[in-house]
């Protein structure tokens, strides 16, 4: 059976909209079979996203969250993923309600509308890019406007213990809001993460993400960036009826213009079939 973002943006105050939204989605994807038919898990990123669609008939929710340990602040995120109705096209949505630190905003951040299609998918490397309808949550958190983002993750099978995974994004936002000022939101994100499937239900993840986030307002532009190495665990725990749990734990840690930046991200999946592809989605999956 195969395991699972997000992104979002666990790790964000109000001024930092494109961490929240690129890792609030930051939470997908699938896994190669090993010798002996028992599955790696290969689709259950915290920050980054991995290259594998759901499987048809395959529910995925995803939960995280993250406590800034500086600020105090946290973000809890949500996201669902739907296959449409099987592997290569995905449907899914991501909820992101962040309190910050005092006096920051809190709230219900942006809420995106994703897609995604598996364009390549085999043996050792597999690409899915994603197209998404930002909108805002109505809090002051986030873009606080109608826009896109798009990602290109990419990951690669380096060994039967080593995976790569590659993300490559950015969001546009026309119309947001910053405070009472209407301006533009222009954001990039670039992501490298390496896993080491120690054995199959417990994997080493090593995560890099780099944001850059610009503002055009009232003719000037203003930036920020962050930079997050991220140190983490997932186990992945197999129920009855084709049902599977991943728990996951992670150190985001800041570097550069991110330095002294530390928090603790929480992670947890279930996946469970909701229909027999052979029957077609209007069909409940049966127990094996």
């Amino acid at each position: 059976m195969r395991s699972r973002p997000l992104t979002h943006g666990l790790i964000v105050n109000g001024g930092r909209p494109a961490l929240l939204i690129f890792t609030a989605l930051a939470h997908s994807l699938a896994g190669a079979a090993e010798p002996g038919g028992v599955a790696p898990l290969a689709d259950n990123s915290f920050l980054l996203e991995e290259a594998y669609n759901q499987d048809a008939g395959v529910v995925q929710q995803i939960g995280a969250f993250s406590h800034d340990v500086s600020s105090r602040g946290w973000v809890a995120s949500f996201t669902q993923e739907w296959p449409a109705p099987e592997q290569r096209h995905q449907l899914s949505y991501s909820l992101a309600y962040s309190r910050g630190a005092a006096g920051s905003p809190s709230g219900l951040g942006d809420i995106l509308l994703n897609y995604r299609y598996q364009a390549v998918l085999m043996d050792v490397w597999a690409v899915a890019p994603r197209l998404s309808a930002v909108f805002p949550g109505g809090a002051k958190v986030g873009y606080r406007g109608f826009g896109l983002q798009v990602m290109l993750p990419v990951s690669v099978q380096l060994t039967q213990a080593l995976a790569a995974h590659t993300n490559l994004g950015g969001a546009w936002v026309p119309d947001g809001l910053s405070g009472p000022y209407h301006g533009q939101w222009r954001s990039l994100a670039l992501g490298q993460s390496l896993v080491w499937l120690v054995i199959p239900r417990l994997n080493f993840l090593g995560e890099f993400l780099w944001t850059s986030t610009s503002r055009l307002e009232r003719g000037s532009t203003s930036s920020t960036h962050s930079l997050l190495l991220s140190p983490g665990v997932r186990w992945g725990i197999d129920l009855p009826e084709r049902k599977q749990v991943v728990v996951g734990l992670a150190l985001p840690l800041g570097l550069g213009p991110s330095a002294g930046d530390v928090s603790i991200l929480l992670y947890l999946s279930l996946e469970m079939p909701f229909w027999d592809p052979e029957a077609g989605p209007n069909k409940t999956s049966a127990a094996p």
